[in-house]
């Protein structure tokens, strides 16, 4: 009798091969028979149902969640029985005593996860890598969690206060640097990572470490990644979200550089973004350039949008208005009461249309790129649904229109503003970037922008809309399976999970594919210290299985901790 048979669903293995009919059982944590199977002890009925393997998630930022929660929420919602931690240059690990706020304050600013929850949620137990990977292994968890040695810490650690304020490295610090490094993948690390956007800063506004890094550094460091012939070396890097159009192109000269003399996989971010909308496609042609020359570069690309999400529990153009400093202290639902008063709205909505000069609302909070976001969420709008669009056709101020959709739904109404893969008024640039055979799917950033975002999720975007929803840009299912699970394990080297193979580590999800969506994110306080964050459910995974013990059944925890610490490339 075998622990676990998923019986009679169609199989997706995560290979790219059609699916079929077929039962999984697993024996001891790990799949030993698709095809045919004999009793479990504990059975699933699958018919009518996908049966895929859990998915890999290698963007995420959940270096401070990991250490308090179990379950990894809001990614143990959509289908992830791997996460991989340490993105972007930022981290808790290693950490000198002295610096704990410091670092705390270094992944606040760059990942937007509130400074209070991590200092209330931490209990530092660390100072060196090996160390820090110790204590993760200590924690109960219902998700494997693998991580990154982080440049921003390292450089901190073996540089003071030159190496915070991006001060060149000596080749002394580059020696300690790679030291430190080596010592965190040899006990387990999956890569290093670092951060040259200038849009990753410090809370106190400072760049992050390593932004200006110069190539003796990068090299030196990334030797070690070539000698020890394991890991990933992870970047954002300069120019990702259009703040330098010039540096795309001289980035990627040096990350083929680097891959071909390491022979390790490098992978960077790659959007869509409004100041120079094509260069995404001269990036996916270079790594395919790179490709053919034995370079192994790897473009990391979204699912959807990245958007800022705005409203009432959030934030919205309002706040810049003067006169919202009479409401801004009160609590969401109360200034959503306010806002009734017809004088306080005439006044706000023409304090607002004065800011359309603004740097931050003219960017970012614009009502052409403003849309109702819904429930269930639409990640694709249409132009003609935006707030001007809306506007123009009823011949209202498009700040008029604005104010009542916050207040929709008692003030609980979302919107989405895109930022990124968004300049052709579609999702067309990211069809074409999931499509390429050098891009790897990532930058959920599952755990960060806990107050503007919620794209953990993109996981269930991906199956549900690309796979099903969308006619133009389609992805078959079986493709879209192996881009959520052996695609981004094998970049990894987690060749051991990913696929649902006899041998294979038996996570997989259950999923009940017509129904499978997305609910509008929500505002929770469960952080520690009860501080806030965006949260998103789905719908349509009927059961979440790590090393063959259900984690998630039908949306709820089971109590089942069966994660483990991913140590190193199996």
């Amino acid at each position: 009798m075998h622990d676990l048979v998923v019986r009679g669903g169609t199989v997706v293995d995560g290979t790219g091969t059609p699916g079929r009919t077929a039962d999984v059982a697993v024996d001891g944590g790990r799949v030993t028979a698709v095809g045919r199977a004999g009793p479990g002890r504990l059975e699933i009925e699958a018919d009518g149902a996908l049966v895929t393997p859990g998915f890999v998630d290698i963007h995420t930022h959940y270096d401070g969640q990991a250490t308090w929660d179990p379950l990894l929420t809001p990614s143990c919602w959509h289908g992830v029985t791997t996460v991989v931690a340490g993105n972007c240059g930022v981290g808790f690990a290693p950490a000198r005593p002295d610096r704990h706020d410091w670092l705390i304050g270094l992944m606040e600013g760059v990942e937007d996860i509130p400074g209070a929850a991590l200092s209330a949620g931490i209990h530092w137990g660390w100072e060196t890598f090996p160390e820090f990977l110790d204590a993760l292994d200590a924690v109960p968890k219902a998700v494997d969690v693998g991580t990154q040695v982080p440049h921003g810490a390292v450089r901190a650690y073996v540089m003071g206060d030159r190496g915070a304020r991006n001060e060149p490295a000596t080749a002394e610090d580059i020696e300690a640097m790679a030291a430190i490094v080596r010592q965190g993948l040899e006990a387990g690390a999956l890569g290093f990572s670092t951060s040259r956007t200038l849009a990753h800063r410090a809370i106190d506004g400072e760049p992050v470490p390593g932004t200006f890094a110069a190539e003796d550094e990068l090299f030196g460091i990334g030797a070690v990644l070539g000698e020890l012939g394991t890991g990933v070396f992870e970047l954002a890097p300069a120019g990702v979200l259009g703040e330098d159009l010039a540096a795309p192109e001289k980035e990627m000269a040096w990350m083929r550089r680097l891959s071909a003399a390491v022979s390790r996989p490098v992978t960077f971010a790659l959007t869509q973004n409004d100041n120079d909308p094509e260069a995404y496609r001269r990036l996916l042609a270079l790594a395919a350039e790179a490709a053919a020359e034995g370079a192994d570069v790897r473009p990391q690309v979204h699912g959807r949008t990245v958007s800022l999400l705005l409203g009432l529990q959030t934030f919205h153009p309002f706040n810049f208005a003067p006169g919202w400093a009479e409401i801004a202290l009160r609590p969401w639902s109360e200034q959503a009461a306010a806002m009734g008063d017809p004088e306080r709205r005439a006044r706000l909505v023409a304090e607002a249309a004065a800011l359309e000069a603004d740097p931050v609302v003219g960017a970012f909070m614009r009502p052409s790129r403003i849309f109702p976001l819904g429930d269930p969420p639409d990640y694709e709008p249409a132009p003609e649904t935006s707030v001007a669009a809306v506007a123009a056709r009823l011949g209202r101020s498009p700040w008029d229109v604005l104010y009542d959709l916050l207040l929709e739904d008692g003030g609980r109404q979302l919107l989405n503003a895109p930022v990124l893969n968004y300049a052709f008024g579609n999702l067309d640039a990211t069809a074409e970037m999931l499509a390429s055979p050098t891009t790897v799917f990532g930058l959920g950033d599952g755990g960060a922008h806990a107050g503007q975002t919620c794209d953990a999720s993109t996981t269930t975007f991906l199956l549900s809309h690309w796979a099903r929803d969308r006619s133009r840009g389609r992805i078959a299912v079986e493709e879209a399976v192996r881009r959520l699970t052996s695609s981004t394990a094998d970049l990894f080297g987690l060749g051991d999970r990913g696929r649902l193979l006899p041998g294979a580590k038996a996570d997989l999800n259950v999923i009940d594919f017509p129904r499978l969506g997305l609910r509008r994110p929500e505002l929770v306080h469960d952080l520690p210290g009860s501080a806030r964050r965006l949260v998103q459910r789905s719908t349509g995974y009927l059961a979440t299985v790590n090393a063959g013990e259900v984690t998630i059944d039908r949306g709820e925890d089971t109590g089942a901790r069966p994660g483990a610490l991913v140590r190193g490339a199996r």
